[in-house]
């Protein structure tokens, strides 16, 4: 069976464009809830289904939260996220990471709770596509990296073993917590040195310390 690696997109192989979309969302609704609560939720709305256009799935998130769907709401939501993606940068050792992957032999996955038509762009700017054996994104999928399924989906695409797996990603909620739900070995990336979780590494050139 084949040796995998799974990445976590944002924050793991490329760089918002913008401070924390997520953050920004909670702070235009003002929403009551503590923020990991709040994540929750609207990665379930958001994030599991297609939209027709941007409008409609933050028109969703709104009424999820019990907030009126003003014009200029929805403006700012929308700015935010376009923003995102379009001043989104690779991380500097991300190709070079890949690449050495690639030639190894390891089978490669994207795994990203996203909206539609947000990771898909930024894959296409940068030419990413190439690198990967199956892009595993909620929206598409309906399941989120918390999900067992999102995870079992993506090992039988890239037909690995959880074994022979290894998870790579920034948050510890969804990408290490949810993976290790899931069976699967996972490691932080800890860019800033400051979060607190016993197997992690600074940036994507460690990874290869950690390969199954």
């Amino acid at each position: 069976m084949a040796k995998a690696v799974l990445f976590d997109f944002w924050g793991t192989l490329v760089e918002n464009g913008t401070y924390s979309p997520l953050r920004q969302t909670y702070n235009i609704l003002r929403v009551r809830m503590k923020f990991s609560d709040f994540v929750i939720k609207t990665e379930e709305v958001l994030m599991t289904k297609p939209y027709e256009d941007q409008k409609t799935a933050f028109t969703e998130v709104c009424k999820a939260f019990n907030i009126e769907p003003k014009p200029f709401i929805i403006d700012k939501l929308i700015g935010v996220w376009n923003k995102n993606k379009l001043l989104a940068k690779l991380y500097p050792e991300t190709i070079d990471v890949l690449e050495d992957l690639k030639k190894k032999k390891y089978k490669l996955a994207i795994i990203s709770n996203c909206p539609n038509n947000s990771v898909e762009p930024v894959i296409e700017k940068f030419g990413l596509g190439k690198y990967f054996d199956a892009v595993m994104l909620s929206w598409q999928t309906g399941h989120l990296k918390t999900d067992t399924e999102l995870f079992e989906e993506t090992l039988k695409k890239l037909k690995a073993k959880k074994e022979d797996t290894l998870m790579v990603g920034d948050s510890i909620p969804t990408d290490i917590e949810g993976a290790k739900k899931a069976g699967v070995n996972a490691i932080l990336v800890d860019r800033k040195g400051k979060k607190e979780w016993p197997e992690k590494i600074k940036d994507l050139t460690e990874v290869k310390n950690v390969l199954p």
